[in-house]
């Protein structure tokens, strides 16, 4: 059953056609500049005699219709648009409502837009992602894939905030989490990496692309997260703060004159790596920087390093015993000098490294970078469309049709 897979980004779309079974991908892209006149699209496909090809085409400020109609009729190119059987969306926040993936209804797409106060920045494009879909796609079942799904099963020790109880009962002042499919995902191949099941495991996964988190994975379940009521909690990252005071809102509006809204908008898109270096968000560029001796990257990057040994080692409280650390994401999966700094932090919780794993895991090279003698430590390739692919597939085999 192939599946067709949509990450719906505020100008962006994200997609790629699935088996769920196996994992194999038969056509996958990125549409991105959605509403620009510089809007653009990448296709990258299997073609019938295994060759590859990728495409580029303008989309003149096209919008997520104008998207979906080029992967329709590449689709139709390739012959896979009659057994495309499903589609699976990424969305980001699902409140307290979704504990598991859901097919899609009009009551399903009334919860999500029910939840854009507290994803203002992602709902709205996935409720676009969804509505282009479901035109492209009509009477083809859809299921939403929820990024907050996975921390549903926090204990409240871990989710409560401690803020006025109406807060928390009229309007959801909790910790959510975010990251739950890459984290849900990792954990599943690290435990087949380990030879052990899952349930016998303690993890603590750290996604880390430009947005961060780590993760407290218990037995399979997710028992804390550094992310909370929105993805800007935390670590820091590309151009997110990460964890502040919060009386930073009301000083900055007394001192500075900015609104609430300008402050949140600068935490989260003028802060966090590029802020400190003062040059990019791109962990790759701050490393090269840093090495060249510029003082903002080096600093960018030590802080960054600190904040996420500090995140690893809470985790840890959470879990009581750990058996292992896995990095996955962009910088996780590819810098081994965030790796290696961040375990050399990390002896108390008993990790240590072999450099020569460590240096071979980037480009899609995965595998344990810890010492023999330590705790396991692994680099796992994150691939959240495949989880979603399988997620879907999932619902849909319980769902009458």
């Amino acid at each position: 059953m192939w599946t067709l897979v949509l990450n719906s980004g505020s100008s962006s779309l994200k997609f790629a056609v699935i088996d769920p079974a196996s994992g194999e991908t038969r056509l996958s892209g990125l549409a991105e500049r959605l509403g620009a006149e510089a809007a653009s699209m990448r296709l990258d496909s299997t073609q019938q005699d295994g060759s590859s090809k990728r495409q580029t085409h303008s989309l003149n400020g096209g919008s997520y219709a104008e998207a979906m109609r080029l992967v329709l009729n590449e689709l139709d190119v390739l012959g896979l648009r009659q057994d495309v059987r499903a589609v699976g969306h990424r969305v980001v926040h699902g409140g307290s409502r979704f504990s598991a993936p859901a097919p899609i209804t009009p009551e399903v797409l009334e919860a999500i837009r029910d939840c854009v106060p507290l994803a203002p920045l992602h709902n709205p494009a996935n409720i676009a992602g969804i509505e282009a879909a479901m035109n492209a796609f009509p009477g083809l079942p859809q299921v939403a894939v929820f990024d907050t799904a996975f921390h549903q099963t926090l204990p409240e020790v871990a989710y409560r905030y401690a803020v006025p109880e109406e807060w928390y009962r009229q309007h959801g002042v909790r910790r959510y989490g975010f990251h739950g499919i890459s984290h849900a995902f990792v954990a599943g191949e690290a435990a087949r990496t380990l030879d052990r099941p899952l349930s016998d495991l303690n993890l603590i996964t750290a996604h880390l692309g430009n947005g961060c988190s780590v993760c407290a994975v218990l037995g399979g379940r997710s028992v804390d997260s550094s992310m909370g009521l929105t993805p800007l909690e935390g670590l820091v990252m590309g151009t997110r703060s990460g964890n502040v005071d919060p009386g930073l809102h009301d000083y900055l509006a007394r001192v500075s004159g900015l609104t609430l809204t300008q402050i949140t908008a600068a935490l989260n898109r003028e802060s966090g790596l590029l802020a400190l270096s003062g040059l990019t968000n791109d962990m790759r560029e701050l490393e090269e920087a840093a090495a060249r001796g510029h003082d903002g990257a080096r600093l960018a990057v030590e802080i960054f390093v600190y904040r996420l040994a500090q995140g690893i080692a809470a985790m840890a409280v959470a879990l009581g015993r750990v058996d292992g650390l896995v990095f996955t994401g962009g910088i996780g999966e590819n810098s081994a000098t965030v790796r290696a700094a961040t375990l050399a932090r990390l002896p108390l919780l008993g990790f240590g490294l072999d450099e020569a794993a460590n240096t071979a895991a980037v480009r899609g090279q995965g595998g344990l970078i810890s010492s023999p003698e330590t705790l396991p430590a692994l680099v796992v390739n994150t691939n959240e469309e495949w989880m979603i692919a399988r997620e879907t597939a999932e619902v849909l085999s319980l769902t009458p049709r």
